[in-house]
């Protein structure tokens, strides 16, 4: 299949263009750069053996859409692009709407006039918010708590309603948890610009001696240790999730949204003590106050995407602290 990956230069796009390639697809990558590095495609090339094509271009700009599906004509569109730090994102809503949900819209609109009928949207768990069940099933009340989650929720809704209009369109909304780690080839990984927003490439960034300690975020919560838990997924396993993912969509009409995690809980010191094993590093740290809006657990429930496309997470959290441990200190 041609596959256009937007935002495809970023963490989880070039995972995924990895994957793509390895399979067999035809590939353009569509980024502008705001948040990758420019070297990223050729390094995509070096893992996959074959390289994508790329298209630099803004996912807002109407024009250069027009020209990237009239050369290429995909088949397919895996939409990555995006803002994603929920703290940026209640500094600059409105940017974050302009970017997240106007270019999901423009994208669409020269999926349309292309007559491309394929779709994988990166959608993010924080459409659930405040969870009423653990884990958290793709039935649970959608009510973000932040405007970065109500980007991704904003865009579901124009999924939806574009399927409804258009019956032979087959989307596929995946809603990830807590995507880390890194190729185990240690040529592509999460490269943050400036702090860190996630808790393990913050951690590895002290287990590298860049930063001096980890700041735990309450250590009072309704778990095992008290710290918070998460469902974190190996970015490889995530990138096959999306492979999966457009084989479903292609297999026949109709939209659907499904979760993205391994269904297990790992605690903040829980990472903190994996990635001391990988590493072979003491990592500092201390606790402070809790964050507002952050929740005790948040565990995805998986079954709906193993029942659909066959699709389940294999690495454990020791690959994943490796990996990313080995990208860390190729980066030192």
């Amino acid at each position: 299949m041609r596959v256009l990956v937007t935002g495809g230069a970023g963490y989880i796009g070039s995972h995924t263009a990895v994957v793509l390639l390895q399979a067999g697809h035809e590939v353009v990558i569509l980024d502008n750069f705001a948040n990758a590095e420019r070297d990223v495609p050729e390094r995509i090339a070096a893992v996959a053996g074959r390289a994508a094509g790329l298209e630099e271009a803004d996912v807002t700009d109407a024009a250069a859409l027009a020209r990237v599906f009239a050369r290429f004509r995909p088949e397919g569109v895996i939409h990555f692009a995006g803002l994603k730090a929920v703290g940026e994102a209640a500094e600059v809503p409105l940017e974050y709407y302009r970017v997240n949900v106007a270019g999901s819209l423009t994208l669409m609109q020269a999926m349309a006039a292309a007559g491309c009928m394929r779709l994988v949207f990166s959608s993010s768990a924080t459409v659930y918010g405040e969870p009423d069940a653990i884990p958290i099933p793709e039935t649970h009340p959608l009510r973000p708590t932040n405007p970065y989650g109500w980007s991704k929720r904003m865009v579901e809704q124009i999924v939806e309603d574009w399927g409804r209009a258009l019956p032979g369109l087959g989307a596929v909304t995946l809603r990830y948890f807590n995507p880390v780690g890194a190729h185990p080839s240690a040529l592509i990984g999460e490269a943050p610009r400036g702090t860190p927003n996630n808790l393990m490439p913050f951690v590895a960034q002290v287990a590298a001696g860049l930063r001096p300690r980890v700041s735990v975020f309450g250590d009072d919560y309704d778990t095992p240790d008290g710290t918070g838990l998460r469902d974190y997924i190996h970015v490889m396993d995530l990138a096959e999730a999306h492979l999966a993912a457009l084989d479903l969509a292609a297999a026949g009409p109709g939209v659907q949204a499904l979760n993205v995690g391994t269904g297990r809980g790992c605690s903040v010191l829980e990472m903190i003590r994996a990635f001391e094993t990988a590493s072979g590093r003491a990592i500092a740290f201390g606790i402070t106050a809790r964050r507002p809006g952050d929740v005790a657990v948040s565990l995805a429930d998986p079954a709906l995407m193993r029942q659909r496309t066959g699709w389940a997470a294999r690495r454990d959290l020791a690959a994943m602290c490796a990996d990313a441990w080995r990208w860390q200190s190729r980066q030192s």
